[in-house]
């Protein structure tokens, strides 16, 4: 890149920095930093500080086989970089920050290999300021910007791989996937993926399908080296313990939009007595996959129906609930608790005669309105880039089966936190899309 793009660059990375320095000192104004599982992440990197303990939970309650594994280790280790020094959460929160514009300039730089143009940075910083979960959650105790950024490096080394054909590029994308799965256990299933991409890599390259499967295989093997310490904790082969519990809440919402929110939480205290009441962790473990699977098996196209239909919302999901968790408007209590009622809600039970008040009580609306214009742009604009020709087909396949990844893993709840980690290479497409599109209309007047 020429010195003007240097200073581009720097003028970008200069703005993204002052955003993230605003929301920071809202974040020293609101106080609001901690979501509801952020004391598990601090309970576990004060328990490894003090006695080397990997455990979630309170050490000075029984202990429980749930919490030894219900928090993969990566973040609370970040968190203890900070806390060897000192607890102290608001340095843990400048670190985020700092890894957030990180994350934004790395974004920015993979960009250019699938062709983006510098000219275009006004239109990538105002969708990227028009996402605000970015810089809420650099300011939130939670794994969500560290995960993004493994998740950025991983897709770029990916890209670079298709491009380049090395295999030093295949080798750091194993590594980055394996840190990404010990941030968030979301990245578990995908470790298969990865093995499938690259065997399929290299036999269409004719490259060495050992060397591939090799490479491709280390995530699996990390995770089966953490399945085995597990086992050896709890008496349970597993990964995380989240597994089985998240998919019977998973079935909760589910059962709550088609059968109301009473049915379903009498459904889900059923079974969480259930399980209460089994003295074992393997036994709990157990009995909660295999009543999901029978669940689903009863139910599989309702609930795959709703799962689909919630995991598309999440592609313009403008996420005004964590801007009022934010700001302090909506507290994790009566959010867990059901006290206060969401939009989706309140329209399902009014219809639009319910809006006006709706809006009475939620100032934020209005931002969650422009967030959800600009969702809708970014939508458009990645339509444009999956189905653009000035971008390799392979390259558009593996976005899109990234994208499709994460929005598929967040079914029935699709809380836009789910989103974060893909969000800014989501937006990056959106950007080339219309970018690519705006080249080919300017072409075609200038033939005509």
């Amino acid at each position: 890149m020429n010195n003007t793009g240097n200073v581009s660059g720097r003028r970008f990375i200069g703005v993204v920095a002052l955003i993230h320095l605003a929301f920071f000192l809202l974040a020293c104004y609101y106080r609001r930093i901690f979501m509801g599982d952020s004391f598990e992440y601090i309970y576990e990197a004060v328990n490894i500080k003090d006695a080397l303990f990997f455990y979630s939970g309170n050490p000075a309650m029984p202990i429980e086989a749930e919490y030894m594994t219900q928090r993969q280790p990566l973040y609370p280790i970040f968190l203890l970089s900070v806390y060897l020094f000192g607890v102290n959460n608001w340095v843990v929160l400048a670190l985020q920050n700092l890894l957030s514009v990180f994350n934004i300039w790395y974004a920015r730089k993979s960009l250019f290999i699938l062709g983006y143009k510098e000219k275009w940075d006004k239109w990538l910083m105002l969708m990227v300021v028009a996402y605000p979960i970015q810089f809420i959650y650099a300011n939130t105790i939670a794994p969500e910007i560290l995960l993004q950024t493994f998740v950025l490096i991983y897709i770029r080394q990916m890209i670079l791989m298709s491009l380049h054909k090395k295999w030093s590029h295949a080798a750091w994308a194993s590594v980055a996937l394996i840190a990404g799965l010990f941030v968030k256990p979301v990245l578990y299933p995908f470790v298969t993926v990865h093995l499938i991409l690259l065997t399929i890599w290299a036999i269409r390259n004719r490259m060495n399908f050992l060397r591939a499967v090799g490479i491709g295989t280390l995530p699996l093997l990390a995770v089966l080296m953490y399945n085995s310490w597990n086992m050896q904790r709890t008496g349970k082969f597993h990964f995380s313990s989240n597994q089985g519990f998240n998919a019977i809440f998973y079935y909760y919402k589910y059962l709550a939009e088609k059968e109301g929110a009473e049915k379903a939480r009498t459904f889900l205290n059923t079974e969480r007595a259930k399980m209460a009441a089994m003295p074992k962790f393997k036994e709990r473990y157990d009995y909660a996959n295999e009543r999901v699977k029978e669940l689903l098996k009863e139910n599989f196209g309702p609930y795959m129906a709703v799962h689909l239909k919630h995991s598309a919302r999440l592609l313009i999901e403008p996420g005004k609930g964590q801007i009022d968790l934010f700001t302090g408007k909506l507290t994790y209590g009566n959010l867990y608790q059901e006290r206060t009622e969401g939009f989706y809600a309140r329209l399902k039970r009014e219809g639009i005669g319910g809006l006006p008040g709706y809006v009475k009580e939620n100032p934020s609306f209005f931002i969650a309105m422009v967030v959800l214009l600009f969702n809708i742009i970014r939508l458009a604009g990645m339509v444009m880039f999956f189905c653009s020709r000035k971008v390799l087909l392979p390259l558009r396949l593996f976005l899109l089966l990234m994208t499709g990844y994460f929005v598929m893993t967040t079914g029935p709840i699709a809380n836009t936190h789910y989103f974060l980690p893909i969000s800014l290479t989501a937006i990056g497409c959106a950007v080339i899309g219309i970018m690519n599109w705006r080249d080919r209309v300017r072409n075609t007047k200038l033939e005509a």
